[in-house]
């Protein structure tokens, strides 16, 4: 009798589950919040989810810091959405990548994986052709970020960046505020302090698709990034000083399809296998002054950059293997997204010529990005 009880406890249990499961609310990308909990070096995971007057959302985990999706409108009203991932948090820890991740304590690439400060030399993880990339293997987008929900729109993040960690000086306390704001912007506010002397350089790495399909290439979506010069590179990637866009192909002031000059024999290109470059840009740090615009005529998405920084990384996927599969089954195509990683320069701590990367005690480091998605006539 106690036998019968038990399987009838365990089958009832069983049809519970599935029945919870299947009144489980989707996120209007499809998503199951119960898919990103789980346990990260000891703390949970979780997907929050911003939505705003309009109608649109957000789907953000604080694993890596994360944005997961993007639901805007296209030209007919449908939402779409209009970033890759993966819809579980199970495929994001086994993926070495950094779809919609934050990205430090520096983003981008440092030479040889070094750099001196105040006359003392900092060995960091060499893990990019011998360089430090976005912070190392274990950067800010494999680590465990405090979330607080404030309200619908708001989320707030928080990371203990301790001294020593990847080899930076300090403990970088670091603050991130996502707002889905009610004009389809999310706004991303970056905020540190530290109680050494340390460089810092954070950005977001979100991959962008806006066709409304994200098993398409972006070849036929148009950029415009809004620069006068350009950081050329070395064949590992690493700048070489400036250099200006006129009369190259990476001359991206009028809107031009990404795929129109990708593939020319220029050399930048060809080192960056496609666009791989940081531009600098021309609106001097004034929030108000378009950095760089994308558009898909398929769907009539925009996506309009607005930042203080002084540079944008402009990378279209060309390390894409097209065997990633993604949100929903979806595999993604080499070149199936671009990004528009808002940044100071790549290597500044080692070229003195850049704009400065140092942050001190007593200072507070401040950065935003506004990616602002529209509907094109």
């Amino acid at each position: 009798m106690n036998m019968k009880k038990l399987i009838f406890a365990f089958v009832a249990l069983c049809l519970l589950l599935s029945c919870s499961e299947k009144r489980e609310e989707l996120t209007l990308s499809g998503l199951k919040c119960s898919d990103f909990v789980s346990v990260v070096d000891g703390k949970p995971t979780a997907l929050f989810v911003l939505k705003n007057k309009s109608g649109a959302e957000a789907c953000i985990t604080n694993y890596g810091g994360r944005l997961v999706s993007m639901m805007v409108p296209d030209k007919n009203g449908k939402l779409t959405d209009v970033v890759l991932g993966y819809d579980c948090i199970g495929d994001y820890l086994a993926s070495d990548g950094n779809f919609g991740a934050l990205i430090g304590r520096y983003g981008n690439r440092i030479a040889n994986g070094r750099f001196s400060l105040d006359g003392v030399e900092y060995i960091l993880p060499q893990n990019n052709n011998g360089h430090c990339l976005h912070g190392g293997p274990a950067g800010y987008h494999a680590r465990m970020w405090e979330a607080r929900q404030v309200g619908d729109q708001v989320l707030e993040l928080r990371y203990l960046s301790v001294d020593g960690e990847a080899g930076f000086p300090g403990n970088l306390a670091v603050k991130v505020t996502y707002t889905l704001t009610d004009h389809n912007a999310i706004d991303i506010e970056y905020e540190a302090t530290t109680d050494k002397p340390t460089v810092v350089n954070l950005t977001n790495h979100s991959y962008f698709n806006l066709s409304g399909d994200l098993s398409r290439v972006v070849l036929d979506q148009t950029i415009m990034i809004n620069a006068d010069h350009y950081t050329p590179v070395d064949e590992t990637l690493i700048p070489i000083g400036l250099d200006v866009v006129e009369n190259t192909p990476l001359d991206l002031r009028m809107p031009a399809a990404i795929g129109a000059h990708i593939d020319e024999p220029f050399e930048q290109l060809v080192r960056g296998r496609g666009y791989d470059h940081n531009w600098v840009l021309n609106s001097s740090g004034d929030l108000n002054t378009l950095a760089a615009k994308a558009v898909s005529k398929v769907s009539g998405i925009g996506l309009e950059v607005y930042t203080n920084e002084p540079g944008v990384q402009f990378y279209t996927g060309n390390f894409m293997g097209g065997g990633d599969r993604g949100k929903h089954g979806i595999l993604y195509p080499h070149r199936g997204a671009f990004c528009l990683e808002t940044q100071h320069y790549p290597d500044s701590p080692n070229q003195p010529e850049f704009p400065g990367t140092t942050l001190r005690p007593g200072e507070t480091y401040m950065s935003r990005c506004i990616y602002k998605f529209t509907v094109e006539p």
